[in-house]
């Protein structure tokens, strides 16, 4: 048994990412409201000089999210940040979020999207009823859709938890009510028929994979140069679906430039039982070293406002199940 002030500590670590993540969503769900009002009202262009204003105001007004942004750019850097790079990281947000705006309403015309690695999702889709996206809370989701749009239709959904759900759908419901369409919520009893209709029609399907719930089952993985606790469920659903993974992220380059990339993680399909439980883990080493790699390349992107390392005590961590 853990020592009662480690298991007092952990559940302390707990509960402050737990308040971050429910802060997290409502100051995103928050920023966008404002951000649509004021993007309807002046066009892109002209909204953008609102969020300097903004980036400045989380900055200097967010102390928890501010320290979260210093450590995590401490570590993809290699050193402090300074304050400028941690006004950009902020910035970077909120122009995502801003974004959104007009991602949902279709305005792909404003913005100038390279896709690397297309070809993936092609070759996945050609031999498979549907795909699995792992992405994380890196760069922009919406991104995405504009590339499903351009490639012919291509459907694209988001599976995520229902809280979340909820929070985000009432904001975008502002935006687009279509938009409320593409979410799937978790934990509700036609959640696995809702997914299994997406993917049967040849759809795609995200989930953001880095962020635990205190009661669900990690593993832990070196990540920018400490251990960090991973969600086991989104590759262990892939695994029973027996659906081909795939990395995604909607990188933002600054101004209205996004790459968006595929990479192959794991195909799940005619895997026997006993052999799932190490494919999982497999491709879960995959996605960590993949984001890994992407937060190097771009750093302004990584959107995890909370001390991601001691966010789960490794006492908690569960090994993957056989």
């Amino acid at each position: 048994m853990a020592p009662r002030h480690t298991a007092a500590a952990a559940a302390a670590r707990d509960a402050d990412a737990a308040a971050w993540r429910h802060d997290g969503e409502r100051s995103n769900a928050f920023m966008l409201r404002l951000m649509t009002w004021i993007s309807l009202g002046l066009g892109r262009r002209a909204a953008r000089l609102v969020l300097c204003g903004i980036a400045a105001y989380f900055l200097v007004f967010a102390p928890r999210a501010r320290r979260a942004s210093r450590d995590y750019l401490t570590r993809v850097l290699g050193r402090r940040p300074s304050w400028r790079e941690r006004y950009r990281h902020i910035h970077s947000f909120a122009s995502t979020v801003h974004d959104r705006v007009f991602l949902l309403n279709q305005r792909d015309d404003l913005f100038d999207i390279e896709v690397r690695g297309i070809e993936h999702i092609e070759d996945a889709l050609a031999g498979a009823r549907g795909v699995l996206l792992l992405g994380a809370h890196f760069g922009s989701f919406e991104v995405m859709r504009s590339v499903g749009r351009l490639r012919g239709g291509l459907s694209m959904s988001l599976l995520m938890y229902p809280d979340n759900a909820r929070r985000i759908n009432a904001a975008l419901h502002a935006i687009n009510p279509a938009a409320k369409q593409d979410i799937i919520p978790l934990g509700r009893p036609d959640s696995m028929l809702r997914l299994s209709q997406a993917l049967d029609a040849g759809g795609v399907v995200g989930i953001l994979a880095d962020r635990c719930l205190q009661e669900q089952a990690v593993a832990r993985r070196e990540f920018l140069g400490g251990q960090a606790a991973w969600p086991l469920g989104p590759l262990r659903l892939a695994a029973l679906l027996q659906r081909p993974v795939l990395f995604m992220a909607g990188v933002y380059r600054g101004g209205n430039r996004y790459e968006v990339v595929f990479e192959p993680l794991a195909d799940f399909r005619n895997l026997p039982r006993a052999a799932r439980a190490q494919a999982v883990d497999a491709a879960l080493t995959r996605y960590v070293e993949q984001l890994q790699r992407e937060c190097r390349a771009a750093p302004d992107n990584w959107f995890n406002f909370f001390d991601f390392w001691q966010a789960r005590d490794p006492a908690t961590t569960a090994p993957p199940r056989r």
